[in-house]
Parts: C-alpha cells; structure tokens; sequence
C-alpha cells in the first residue's frame, strides 16, 4: 500500500469536492440524466463505469469502495446491501451445476445454510473441514472443486487458516478461494496479499463502527469484481443505499483509532477471564494459550474486539444466570460496533432442545471502547458463585 492509512481513511478522494465541502457530499438519488443521445447509449452499455442507477453505480458510494479496495490492497470493491449478501454474491460467482466447495466449519451461520441448503438446489455439493490443517484443504479436493470457503478466524470458536498455504494448495488446482475478513478488519489483516482471491467482509461491522448500518463488501482483483458486478450484482440487486456508504465514510474515518482500543480491551479482558476459577478456557487467538497464537501473529497485526469463552458448568440454568447477571454487557446479535455485547450460543437453541456439550456454555462476548475496569467489574459479579470445577 503506497499511501499512508491516515490519508486513505481521512482524506482520499476528497480533494475540490463541490462547493469547498470538507466532507463528502451525499448523493442521495436513484438515477442520473445525460445531456445527449450517444452519453445515454454508453452509459446503457457499459454501466460498470458509467452513472446509470444507483442500482449499479453511485458517486458517493463509490467513493467508500475506492478507500476499501486501497485498505484491504485489491484493485476494486463493491459494497452491497449487507454481508450476507456480499458473500452469497461472491460464492455464486465461482460456481455452478455440479460443483464442489471446500467449506470451513463454523463459518457464519448463513453461509452454512446457503451450502447447506440453497446451493444443493442446483447441484452443487460441499465439504466441511475443520480448518487449522492445510492438508484437510488437499486432501477434500475432488474433480469439480471450485471454490473454498475460508473465515479465518471462525465464529463462536476462533480457529484460524493458514491462509497463505491454503492459497498455494488451490492455486495449485485452479481453485477460487473466498474469505470473510470481518473479525480482523484490513487494519490487521490483508488475506489478497497472502494469496486469497476474494475479500468478502460485513461493513456493518467494524468499519461502520457504531451499530447503526448493515452492509457488505466484496474485494479482490478488476476482473472478478466486474464479473460479479455483471454476473451476479445487478441481476439480484443488493445495491448500498447511498446514506448507508456515506455512514461507513463517516465511521472509517475513526477506524485506526478505534480498533486499537478494541484489540487492547479485548486483550485485557480475556485475560482476566483465563485466570478466572468459574471459566474453563478462552478462544481468543492473541492469547499466548491459543493453539494457532504463532500463527495469528505471523498474518495478523492485531485483533478485534470479539472472542469465545467457556464456563466450567454444563448447566443451562448456570448460563441463564450468568447471562441475565451482567448489567454493562448487551444482550445482542452481531458486533463490531462501540459497545460490549453478550452473546451464549446456547440461546440459538429452542427451549427444551439438547444442546450439544461442547455448546452449552460456550459465551461470546464483544468487547467495546469502554473503560475495560467496568467490563471487568461486570463479568467478575456475574461469574460470581458458578461451579469452579
């Protein structure tokens, strides 16, 4: 990256804006006009760089793409309307009838649904690999595999790739590989320069920073942006509301001040917890006792607010009680933003239902830019009292 990631976040693209305008303009409209015949006709015929309908392009929302194709070091980007969206487009741009993905296990939930259920509809077939080895990767390989499926690292239980062995292995096959980039952000981690094709990423997230946006991001090289603008993009239409760019602008700008804070709190408290006699083991992979930690720091230069812990308990009822304890802590989906969430996976389950033993005090936890004592103080009395053995 030739330019400084302050001028990237802070000041790129915005030089003579209109008017003398320090921040970028928001160009809330869904179509542009032309002043003659022969601009319309181009414009119809090649809307991937042309101001058509915001459907395909829109000035301020491709000014928030440029900035995030310069952070995540790709040729181009595409936001789209959520994360889901910008993962189901990219899948589907690499595959069709009768082929095989390689998938990571515990990847976001939606992703193993769409393998799972959505993409079995047009023949298309999967395999689950746990991940931390890269021989999984090879030796899951089949005739048709197309595409493997990477999250480094995973949900709910943090385990990490080895993204630039992956890569070797499915350059090898003339595999496409995809991953979601969300948990590190392209502040601490740049998987296309490891060898990664596609960078897909919820912009709901981190780079909005302040839980008040959905949205998604697609990045890689010009050629398959522009195939998945034409292929998949505009057919199914989850086009960026302009607004929606112009807050991931406006959260971008505090982006390198941010994550820091997040990555040191997260440290912090995770911690804290490991030395706690009521919790069984922490996920998070900046601990030293992580068993990828060397790995995590060799394509890593930090990590983000989000990590796994679990209780000694088994107890559904121990859980409940944890949960409804904490007082600071939010009981919410998603993450990413500035505040502390909490999130048991064995709330995901209907009452009544079994939980799986290695689930049920499994706790996710986000950790926000509070001061982390408060944190602390919070999961110390909600921890207060659970078994310790």
């Amino acid at each position: 990256m030739d330019k400084p990631l302050s001028d990237i976040l802070l000041h790129y693209g915005e030089n003579d804006l209109p008017m003398h305008a320090v921040v970028p303009p928001l160009f809330q409209t869904s179509i542009f006009c032309f002043p003659d015949f022969n601009s319309f006709r181009d414009a119809l015929g090649d809307e991937y760089h042309h101001y058509l309908y915001t459907l395909g392009n829109n000035p301020t929302v491709n000014l928030c793409e440029e900035k995030l194709a310069l952070l995540e070091h790709a040729e181009k980007a595409k936001l789209t309307s959520s994360g889901v969206s910008a993962i189901m487009c990219s899948i589907l741009s690499c595959l069709k009838g009768g082929d095989h993905a390689i998938v990571v296990r515990d990847c976001y939930p939606w992703d193993s649904w769409f393998f799972d259920h959505w993409l079995p509809r047009f023949g298309v077939t999967c395999t689950y690999v746990d991940g931390c080895d890269p021989a999984e990767f090879e030796t899951a390989i089949k005739p048709e595999t197309r595409l493997i499926y990477l999250e480094s690292p995973t949900t709910f239980t943090f385990k990490l790739q080895d993204l630039k062995a992956v890569a070797t292995i499915a350059h090898k096959h003339g595999i496409k590989t995809i991953i979601d980039n969300t948990w590190a952000t392209p502040l601490f981690q740049h998987p296309l320069d490891l060898g990664i094709d596609i960078v897909v990423e919820a912009t709901s997230k981190y780079l909005g920073g302040n839980s008040d946006i959905v949205g998604g991001l697609i990045a890689g090289s010009g050629e398959d942006i522009r195939r998945i603008f034409e292929t998949e993009f505009q057919p199914l239409g989850p086009a960026p509301d302009p607004f929606q760019a112009w807050l991931i602008l406006r959260g971008m700008r505090n982006l390198q001040l941010r994550m820091p804070v997040h990555f040191h709190n997260a440290l912090d408290v995770a911690s804290f917890l490991e030395t706690h006699p009521a919790v069984e083991s922490v996920l998070y992979p900046f601990l030293p006792s992580h068993p990828q930690y060397e790995l995590a720091k060799r394509q890593m230069t930090g990590g983000s607010g989000l990590f796994s812990f679990r209780l000694k308990t088994r107890s559904l009822d121990d859980v409940v009680r944890f949960t409804n304890r904490l007082k600071y802590f939010k009981r919410a989906v998603s993450w990413g933003g500035y505040e502390s969430l909490v999130f048991p996976q064995a709330v995901k389950y209907p009452a009544g239902a079994d939980i799986p033993d290695d689930r049920v005090s499994l706790i996710r936890v986000h950790i926000g830019i509070e001061d982390v004592s408060l944190l602390k103080e919070d999961l110390a009395q909600a921890l207060e009292g659970l078994p310790e053995a």
